[in-house]
């Protein structure tokens, strides 16, 4: 099952924090972890968030998607 399926988000949507943390099941603190490159949970693959304004970010759902996409891909069976 997709995480986000069209019927769910406009292609274009964006997602706050509190949306990606949903879709993902990872935690917030989890989610800046990855984002940061001096973290050792960093992931170059997790998509980039985008400034909305000079105190909230967002992140396209799409990317949020192909990415989780890329992770179930990814799976040892």
């Amino acid at each position: 099952m997709n995480a986000l399926n069209p019927q769910t988000f406009q292609i274009n949507q964006i997602l706050n924090i509190k949306q990606v943390v949903q879709v993902t099941g990872l935690s917030r603190a989890t989610i800046y972890a990855i984002l940061d490159p001096k973290s050792k949970y960093h992931d170059a693959t997790f998509p980039k968030q985008i400034t909305l304004t000079s105190n909230r970010v967002g992140w396209i759902a799409q990317e949020i998607n192909e990415w989780i996409q890329i992770k179930i891909a990814q799976r040892v069976c």
